[in-house]
């Protein structure tokens, strides 16, 4: 089977942006004008494509990652969707690890939001090339102009304007592209099908031509025959000028930035024109470099259909029809159903049964699929988010996807005695489709435990446990998720010596812990060669690693810690590893109770955005919930603050808000770090869990 699109017209690409700017709203209008949809779905009734969860259309938010394809112009355009809550962050997370290319959607009214940072930051750290679209141009107290200016502030980004807004507010009627040099006016047509492509009014030409000329003085640095014809004040042709672009976009040397209202449909075609001509195609993204399971030697593998072939599942789903499906991107080669694949991580091999497109919760089967694309495999139990699937000849381990850690937990149980197993079975698949949600046992009672981004994310969870998998669970009152780490060095001894069925086993080791920099555990071999075999040096840090799951403080995972192993005595025979796993425990919790253990708390970055007659109000509560408050601006007529705050003092805060501003208050709060709790608030929170274990 050939390929039916050449990989120079595929575009893989996301769409992402803080909650509320307009991202399945825009997805929705990409995929009615391509024709894809007969009929524009619409968030606020629910009948979004995209957001096809119920929980989704009840709440009126994303809360999955949507995948979908559309055509515009002879390309192949694949599309997903994200959320812009904070609490369902891991969906950005992974789609950007495999996307090539993104669309960041800015609020023409709140410009840089929150969310809108976390998302950026993320595409930095995966190297996406951006559009910069702002969106909702026809809200009252829209400022294109600030929407901008904060790309540079706030996101230290190099924004491309290469549009004017033709009106603003209610009177917002289209733009003008600065390449062509030309007036796209929607008018009144309330599907925005039809638009007018008309010369420069006299109204907006000084401006285009001022804006014209600060687009290509950019474009003049980076490209030295555009440099000349500028200089000489020759004439440079439109194909010229999108070159550039181009260019300067996939080397993410600036961002282009466009507007629009997609609410009222103006604005779209000319987003899915630049998403063609200025996002990179897979064969123009660097090859992906991996790792050679065995030897340890970095690999690469090009966006090209004769290379090896090698994939990444990003994202597992539970489908109540066909089981579980397994999203991945093919970064080379290509491969057909009934082919079997090499699973590089678990070390095992899978056999494609099927194959297929997706289109959000629809799905098409397909026979093959080849570099650059995004696709999904059904029935494939034994995948887990991050798998790399290659050719069992040519085995390759692609960088696996970081998520972040859960700040939020709560007990659970099953309102049903009989749905115990059942609740189990449910939780693990839970988890293997969500990295951000974990189960643990509670060290002191015994209870499971959940863990997840925040309330809104459990409470999501628990309602598909209902809905999805018929289990009824009664969830308990939210806890934070607190950590303990040390402040000082101390060493520590374990001894395990017991008979067991007849047979000594003897283990025996010191170690030395100290702070450290990087979160969870950095284990070292400090000892003088030949001390003891390395298998048993190992278990002691398997030991080590284990007795870290539950603090010496409040029985809290420990993170932040150096462990090396200093000495240690050998018997033979008797000396088994897990007798040394034994020792290494005993070890790190002798030493620990030494190191001066210290409770980290989780602290949230939040923005709450009000009247400026409730702000002494609002910095009085955030200081009475031990907030710091990092600054204060003006914004569309209201007051932005700025603060960072503990999450332990955050519960029901919507409520207070509300009071507090006559409901005329809105906030975010995104995960920032885990600071050391002060001594008061240490003894505070373990004289709580104390009370509520002897209870």
């Amino acid at each position: 089977m050939k390929r039916i699109d050449p990989i120079e017209r595929v575009r893989n690409i996301g769409i992402s942006a803080h909650i509320d700017a307009g991202k399945t709203t825009t997805t929705e209008r990409i995929l009615f004008f391509s024709g894809i949809t007969y009929k524009m779905g619409e968030v606020d009734e629910g009948t979004a494509v995209m957001d096809w969860m119920a929980q989704e259309q009840e709440r009126g938010i994303t809360i999955t990652s949507a995948a979908t394809a559309c055509r515009w112009k002879g390309c192949k355009i694949n599309i997903i969707d994200t959320p812009g809550h904070v609490d369902f962050t891991v969906e950005v997370e992974r789609s950007l690890r495999v996307l090539d290319g993104a669309i960041v959607i800015l609020c023409g009214v709140g410009g840089v939001e929150a969310q809108s940072e976390t998302v950026w930051r993320q595409a930095d750290r995966y190297q996406v090339p951006r559009i910069v679209y702002v969106n909702k141009m026809d809200r009252i107290g829209t400022d294109p102009d600030k929407a901008v200016r904060e790309l540079k502030e706030r996101l230290g980004a190099v924004p491309l304007v290469i549009q004017i807004p033709i009106g603003s507010e209610d009177g917002f009627r289209g733009v003008i592209d600065l390449v062509e040099m030309k007036a796209l006016d929607w008018g009144d047509d309330l599907l925005g099908t039809q638009f007018e492509i008309l010369e420069i009014s006299e109204e907006y030409k000084d401006e285009a031509e001022a804006k014209r000329n600060i687009m290509l003085e950019q474009l003049s640095e980076i490209d030295d025959n555009l440099l000349e014809k500028y200089l000489e004040g020759a004439e440079i042709s439109a194909p010229e000028i999108r070159t550039a672009i181009h260019r300067g976009t996939v080397d993410l040397q600036f961002f282009p930035v466009l507007f629009g209202a997609s609410f009222k449909n103006k604005g779209v075609h000319p987003l899915l024109d630049a998403v063609v001509d200025y996002l990179p195609s897979p064969a123009e993204v660097p090859p992906v470099t991996g790792l050679h399971p065995r030897t340890g030697n970095e690999e690469k593998r090009a966006a090209r259909d004769d290379e090896p072939f090698s994939g990444l599942v990003f994202k597992i789903m539970n489908d109540p029809y066909m089981g579980t499906l397994s999203f991945f991107r093919v970064y080379s080669g290509k491969v057909k159903v009934g082919a079997s694949v090499y699973n590089a991580n678990k070390g095992t091999e899978e056999r494609l049964t099927r194959l297929l497109e997706m289109h959000s919760n629809k799905r098409k089967d397909i026979q093959e699929v080849f570099a650059g694309d995004i696709a999904a495999l059904a029935s494939m139990k034994n995948l887990s988010t991050g798998d790399t699937l290659c050719a069992r000849n040519r085995p390759l381990v692609l960088e696996n996807i970081t998520f972040p850690e859960p700040v939020i937990m709560s007990h659970i149980e099953p309102k049903s005695r009989s749905d115990h197993q059942k609740l189990t079975e449910v939780l693990d698949k839970l988890t293997k489709e969500d990295p951000t949600f974990q189960v643990k046992q509670d060290p002191m009672t015994g209870q499971t435990l959940v863990q997840g981004m925040g309330e809104l994310h459990l409470e999501v969870l628990v309602d598909r446990m209902a809905r999805e998998f018929g289990v009824k669970v009664n969830l308990g009152n939210p806890q934070v998720a607190y950590k303990e780490t040390l402040t000082q060095e101390a060493r520590g001894e374990g001894r395990y010596e017991k008979l067991i069925a007849g047979k000594l086993q003897f283990g025996h080791c010191t170690i030395t812990i100290e702070p450290s920099d990087q979160d969870g555990l950095i284990f070292e071999d400090a000892s003088r060669p030949g001390t003891l075999p390395k298998d048993l040096i190992a278990a002691v840090g398997d030991g080590v690693r284990e007795a870290m799951e539950v603090g010496v403080i409040a029985g809290f995972p420990v993170t932040k810690v150096k462990a090396s192993f200093l000495n240690g005595s050998y018997r033979d025979e008797a000396s088994v590893p897990l007798a040394y796993k034994i020792a290494g425990s005993l070890a790190f919790k002798e030493a620990a109770r030494l190191a001066a253990p210290a409770l980290l708390e989780p602290v949230m970055s939040l923005v709450v955005i009000a009247p400026d007659d409730y702000v002494g109000d609002i910095v009085n509560d955030l200081n009475s919930r031990r907030g710091r408050i990092e600054g204060l601006e003006m914004q569309a007529g209201s007051r932005v603050v700025n603060a960072v705050v503990p999450l332990s003092q955050m519960f029901g805060y919507a409520t207070s808000l509300r009071t507090l501003t006559q409901g005329r208050g809105v906030f975010s709060m995104e995960f920032f770090t885990y600071e050391k709790a002060a001594a008061p608030v240490m003894d505070a929170i373990i004289a709580r869990i104390e009370g509520k274990v002897l209870a």
